[in-house]
């Protein structure tokens, strides 16, 4: 076993904060790297060391391996932590990493190469006995076959990038008549996000869950579930709301799932953090949609159930330990729901906002993480992923997590950036969300439900109050600008 001194963090914001948090605790000194645009952004002074990337696109600075590998190695960094996103889950840096001789926190390049590929993670779903949506992956690509499988499958057919996530190259198909235009838009897509314009072909599961079950692994032959999420609430195939457990699992049917999981991770002899995510059918079937072999965006919910801290069980596997614990060992306990915080404009079509940050508010409740990127002042710009923070609770029960959350989201407000933050809590107050019917095509679904109400005429004059108050503030005397009730307008304003 060979101890990790020093990580460099090959990403940025909220997931580098999250590595040096656990890092620090474990003694081991951080490295952060960062574009000359993020200069300002927390996480570049919370670092042992920061290194600037300079200017540039993404191809520049967060994608550049070979700057990445020789910053690491200048700052005698022994691993990378490639957090979410950008490199995680390339194969080639994976491997470059290693070839340098340094440790890649995550897993081996012919796995993530494997599994990162939907065409051959699926083969290898079927050759470990999972259950696949039946579908076509063949080798075929020209747009006769594609339609004559669809054909045999039956509408409604998915049609999906092969290389690729996100919702990238990504389109449902109701109808014949609609094939070849929905397959050209795929397949342009796919090519333009990652250079790829490979798909495959699927039944359309109607009213679906999306369940993922994160698995772990070592270097020892030791490998565990620890236990389901449930990602079902998405806006354009990308999750917002997270929860462990999932409403839709009974113990036995949480057992045949999470244990398919961990015999997937088995069969390719996997190791350190993994998500192996499904499709649950309304009578109970799942389905192998995909592996992500990283860390997700939302374990801080698994975290929560079971109390286990994931980057810590990374850099022990990574190191060559053995797992913190056997599968009898872990328990899933009370409830954790998650969300999403993102610069758009639910009202038009999520579309991403930019701005400068004000202010960010900070929750007061127990049992809320709050993993937060930016601070006050930092301008958010249209370079990045509009993710600006993770917001998620603990409590007993379901419902008890779900009225926490609402409330802990008045608390963390940002002043200045138009967010999906008013939008996300009435999600969580729907009465389809408390009630547990969650699926895939939720938001759609409620669209009219979850529209902002109507201000009424006391809340429209508040507005044209604070609105005309604002524009007197640049020559307002000094002891005017922290009235309460200024502050209080001025907040309304601007978070109308």
């Amino acid at each position: 076993m060979t101890a990790i001194r020093k990580i460099l963090i090959a990403n940025r914001a909220e997931i580098a904060i999250r590595v040096i948090s656990t890092a620090r605790e474990m003694g081991i000194k951080t490295v952060a790297i960062f574009s000359e645009a993020d200069r300002e952004l927390p996480f570049v002074s919370l670092a042992d060391e920061s290194v600037c990337l300079g200017e540039g696109t993404l191809a520049e600075t967060y994608l550049n391996k070979e700057k990445l590998i020789a910053i690491a190695k200048q700052t005698g960094a022994d691993a990378i932590h490639p957090g979410y996103g950008f490199l995680s889950e390339n194969a080639a840096f994976c491997r470059m990493v290693e070839e340098s001789g340094l440790v890649f926190i995550g897993p081996t390049a012919d796995v993530i190469s494997l599994m990162g590929d939907k065409i051959t993670s699926r083969d290898t779903a079927l050759e470990a006995g999972v259950p696949l949506i039946p579908g076509y992956n063949g080798e075929k690509q020209d747009a006769a076959t594609l339609q004559a499988e669809a054909e045999k499958i039956g509408y409604p057919v998915l049609i999906k990038a092969s290389a690729g996530g996100g919702g990238k190259g990504m389109r449902i198909v109701e109808r014949s008549s609609d094939f070849a235009d929905a397959l050209e838009g795929a397949q342009g897509e796919a090519q333009n996000a990652f250079g790829d314009s490979r798909v495959f072909v699927e039944r359309y599961i109607t009213q679906p869950r999306h369940i993922e079950v994160q698995v772990f692994s070592d270097t020892h032959g030791n490998h565990v579930h620890l236990f389901e999420r449930e990602c079902s609430i998405q806006r354009r195939h990308q999750k917002i709301v997270e929860e462990s457990p999932s409403p839709a699992l009974d113990a036995a049917l949480r057992e045949r799932i999470c244990s398919t999981a961990v015999n997937i991770a088995r069969h390719i002899n996997y190791r350190g953090a993994g998500t192996v995510e499904f499709i649950l059918d309304v009578d109970g079937r799942f389905y192998f949609l995909e592996m992500n072999t990283r860390l997700q965006v939302e374990h801080p919910v698994t975290e929560l159930v079971t109390g286990q801290d994931l980057v810590k069980w990374q850099i022990i596997v990574a190191e060559g330990g053995k797992l913190p614990l056997a599968q009898d060992a872990l328990r899933q306990n009370g409830h954790a729901i998650e969300v999403r915080i993102y610069a758009e404009d639910p009202d038009n079509n999520f579309l991403p906002t930019t701005g400068t940050i004000e202010h960010i508010g900070q929750p007061v409740l127990h049992n809320v993480r709050f993993e937060n990127g930016y601070r006050d002042g930092n301008k958010v710009t249209v370079n990045y992923d509009p993710m600006l923070a993770k917001v998620a609770v603990w409590a007993d029960s379901r419902d008890a997590a779900a009225k926490k959350l609402i409330a802990a989201l008045d608390d963390v407000r940002f002043s200045g950036v138009k967010t999906n933050r008013a939008y996300l809590q009435r999600v969580l107050a729907h009465t389809s969300f408390l009630a547990g019917d969650t699926f895939t095509s939720f938001v759609v679904t409620h669209e009219a439900d979850l529209q902002a109400p109507a201000l009424s005429d006391d809340q429209k004059a508040e507005l044209i109050a604070a609105f005309i108050l604002s524009g007197r503030m640049a020559t307002a005397p000094k002891s005017n600008d922290n009235s309460p009730w200024q502050q209080a307008a001025l907040q309304r304003f601007r978070n109308a």
